[in-house]
């Protein structure tokens, strides 16, 4: 921080002027002039006569972030030491709990779970608000990046608790996570649903994403794949290079994939650059509240074009574009420039006026009011209407809002479900059968497919799980358990495979009861109700 220092010291030195003078601004002075000459003074006036000794790098520190904080609810400063740490999902591995996460209103906010990881094996779900950890308060100034990293992170195998604050819940939830080495594949699977159908699931568009997706589509292309559902559920982003090369595999020559404008970054356009590897076989995207940034770039441009078909919920609405400005000291100032446009000029940011308070209750307030039950809960103005190049309607406002809406499953409301969950009883007792039972089931079963096709979860499970919720204290509930009983066995399945295979398996077990893969299927399998949804409306 010294050099940051040193900086101010030289504005100080550049700008000084006698005290009469300094009490009459001169016009020849512009307002940022005088605003940097009234930052650094306050800066010296503290370093030579506050009545302590200050902590001068502190000071700055904190007013960089109270500076940022008005701006909006993205732009952000990261410390030196916290600035490798930040590209790392990107870019790299680490052993911690696995969580996506951003500092709201000095609390931590998880944005997504990390895929296959532990916090996501526990229950830790988009939106959790982490109040405690190790039982002490987690929340207020003192928290920030290195607060966090020091109390999350750590050697695999290592415990940490956290208290979690979900939704409206009065009552905070309680979670134990062992920490594990993160893996950070930006692909979870790739596999064949059926003959015809293959799917392709991105957890994050990293820097290795376009190498990982090419290997995978050319994977199914091998077993004969002619339609892809591309999943980006959860899908928080990432980088926007790779977004733009990932667009460029499902469109042609010269189209427009997205636009930026700023009032001080001119208007910028990135198009494809040649044909793709797959611009005329059928496509679904599946999106979610999850899906954010890159994500929304990708959604919305197959959209536009009319390229294909984008089912699921209205997604994240995060199109504030970020550039990095470092700092003398290696610290960096991530300062929002300019805002993503789709290819019909939709606007994907939703709105951030009210303060970042009301804009981190953004998910609570679309389930308060229905909208991840009924998709007539959504309600766009006309001045949002776009068009799409085929003359379909489309809205702006923020988010991306599919071509076919899929509720939230009902399935997950069993207090049993979320509490067998939550607890840990679901993940400890699939992983302590698997890990006990591997051998035997690689043994009975030929390979995966065998497994998926014949493994029943019978009563002597469903006893085993009984015994687990019983240690994890979890009240077992016979009414509760028929209401999820059909989703819970199908997740026992889906568990152990992960654990005696990888997490590829999950998937493709869970893919049945996917309502989001089903619909896709279902559309997919129909050539007229797939051209149909692409007509003008």
């Amino acid at each position: 921080m010294k050099s940051l220092k040193m900086l101010f010291w030289a504005v100080i030195c550049s700008i000084a002027m006698p005290a009469t003078a300094q009490n009459q601004p001169q016009k020849s002075q512009s307002k940022a002039q005088m605003n940097v000459q009234k930052f650094a003074s306050t800066l010296y006036l503290i370093e030579n006569f506050y009545v302590d000794t200050a902590n001068s790098d502190k000071v700055v520190e904190d007013a960089i972030v109270a500076a940022l904080k008005e701006l909006d609810p993205h732009s952000a400063y990261i410390s030196k030491k916290d600035v490798e740490k930040a590209n790392e999902p990107l870019v790299g591995s680490f052993e911690g709990i696995g969580v996506t996460y951003q500092l709201i209103r000095d609390t931590i906010t998880v944005i997504s779970p990390v895929a296959g990881g532990p916090s996501e094996k526990v229950g830790i779900m988009t939106g959790d608000q982490f109040i405690k950890i190790d039982g002490e308060d987690a929340f207020g100034k003192k928290i920030d990046n290195e607060y966090v990293q020091k109390r999350l992170r750590g050697k695999k195998g290592t415990k940490v608790t956290v208290s979690v604050k979900r939704g409206n819940d009065k009552e905070l939830l309680d979670f134990e996570i062992i920490r594990d080495k993160i893996p950070l594949n930006s692909i979870n699977a790739a596999y064949m649903l059926d003959k015809h159908v293959g799917y392709i699931k991105l957890d994050r568009f990293a820097q290795e994403s376009t190498q990982e997706f090419k290997e995978a589509f050319a994977k199914l292309q091998a077993q004969g794949m002619e339609s892809l559902i591309f999943d980006l559920r959860g899908n928080t982003g990432g980088y926007l290079n790779t977004a733009i090369e990932l667009v460029d595999q499902f469109l042609t020559e010269n189209q427009l994939i997205v636009f930026t404008e700023g009032i001080h970054s001119p208007y910028q356009e990135w198009r494809c650059t040649k044909d793709g590897l797959y611009t005329t076989g059928k496509l679904v995207v599946l999106i979610d509240e999850g899906s954010a940034s890159a994500s929304e770039i990708l959604s919305g441009a197959i959209q536009d074009h009319d390229r294909g078909i984008v089912i699921g919920r209205r997604s994240f609405g995060k199109g504030l574009v970020q550039r990095p400005f470092n700092l003398p000291d290696g610290s960096q100032i991530r300062l929002t420039t300019s805002r993503y446009h789709t290819p019909s000029g939709r606007c994907i940011q939703r709105p951030y006026e009210k303060g970042a308070e009301d804009y981190a209750k953004e998910m609570t307030k679309r389930l308060e009011h229905g909208e991840y039950y009924h998709a007539d809960s959504i309600h766009f103005p006309d001045s949002l209407k776009y068009k799409t190049d085929g003359g379909r309607t489309v809205y702006g406002g923020g988010g991306i809002m599919p071509d076919i809406f899929i509720p939230v499953d009902t399935a997950y409301n069993s207090k049993l479900y979320t509490n067998l969950v939550r607890k840990g009883a679901l993940n400890r007792f699939t992983t302590d059968y698997g890990l006990k039972h591997r051998d035997e089931i690689k043994s009975h079963y030929r390979d995966f497919d065998s497994f998926n096709k014949d493994f029943i979860v019978g009563q002597d499970l469903v006893n085993g799980l009984k015994a687990a919720a019983e240690e994890a204290k979890v009240e077992w509930n016979d009414e509760q358990f028929k209401r999820s009983e059909k989703f819970l066995l199908l997740q026992i399945k889906a568990l152990i495979a992960r654990n005696v295979w990888e997490t590829q398996q999950y998937y493709q077990v869970m893919s049945s009861a996917d309502s989001g893969v089903q619909k896709a299927l279902e559309v997919l399998g129909s050539e007229k109700t797939y051209k149909n949804l692409l007509k003008r409306k």
